[in-house]
């Protein structure tokens, strides 16, 4: 709401942490909402098509939540190394069209994901040791051999980490060339900080991540998995918005102006 209350926030980059913003808060409903019921209720019953749903929904925005960092890397890589062509480079048509394309990925590839799971026999104990339904403990309770679904997983998973690593790393890449270029350590200093939020969201969100899929399921551990998957579904979207308005001087100011407003009478 800041960044459309604000006329100088109307730019590429703040459309894109605007964009991540609302996909933290969607991803944060998908999981807290239930997670608060159950300490409160000693009803913690879920069917079957309500854990598919849950488990559909949180892999289809970790999945758009890959691609939009990806995408935003690409961004910061424009905005530095061709900053008088910025605007004209990322028109509002062409940002539009990367979020939308971004949560076009992400679901298409969580209907393979969610299908993969879901073709599983389950057994008759129905008693997910976790905090919502997530593939480790689902794929404890199945019945059947789940080599198959580990390779279909893990190349899903892959394919998906190391297409949007690629683009991270290759915008990362140019965007090191030129700051090195740049002569004044002024101007250095604000490239490095124009990249540091991002920089922090993607070790955070891909770490989190790898650590939770790089281990085979005879791996899992009932509390280490709840420990990873409580940091990348409620902390994780709680921090991002302090990492990029912290050290920026146009997200406080716009918030003084904001404010002001509100207070006056």
């Amino acid at each position: 709401s800041l960044i459309y209350l604000d006329s100088r926030l109307h730019t590429p980059m703040y459309f894109f942490v605007g964009s991540l913003s609302f996909l933290d808060v969607w991803y944060s409903t998908v999981y807290t909402p239930r997670i608060l019921s159950d300490c409160v209720s000693t009803n913690n019953h879920m069917s079957l098509a309500g854990c598919a749903a849950q488990f559909f929904f949180s892999a289809g925005l970790a999945y758009t939540e890959c691609f939009l960092l990806a995408f935003m890397a690409y961004d910061r890589y424009v905005a530095i190394c061709n900053p008088l062509l910025y605007a004209t480079a990322m028109p509002k048509k062409l940002c539009v069209q990367l979020v939308a394309g971004a949560y076009t990925a992400g679901f298409a590839n969580a209907i393979a994901h969610t299908g993969n799971i879901f073709r599983l026999r389950f057994c008759d104990n129905n008693v997910i040791n976790h905090y919502f339904c997530d593939a480790p403990p689902l794929v404890k309770m199945a019945c059947d051999d789940t080599q198959l679904y580990e390779l279909i997983q893990n190349s899903i998973i892959g394919c998906n980490v190391l297409a949007t690593t690629v683009m991270i790393l290759s915008s990362y890449i140019g965007i090191g060339a030129a700051i090195i270029r740049i002569r004044s350590a002024t101007g250095r200093r604000k490239a490095f900080f124009t990249c540091s939020a991002h920089l922090i969201s993607v070790a955070l969100f891909y770490g989190s991540i790898l650590i939770m899929y790089s281990r085979s399921n005879s791996q899992h551990t009932p509390n280490w998995d709840k420990a990873n998957a409580l940091f990348y579904t409620v902390v994780n979207p709680l921090v991002n918005p302090f990492i990029y308005s912290l050290r920026n001087k146009d997200v406080k100011a716009a918030f003084k102006k904001i404010w002001g407003r509100l207070r006056e009478p």
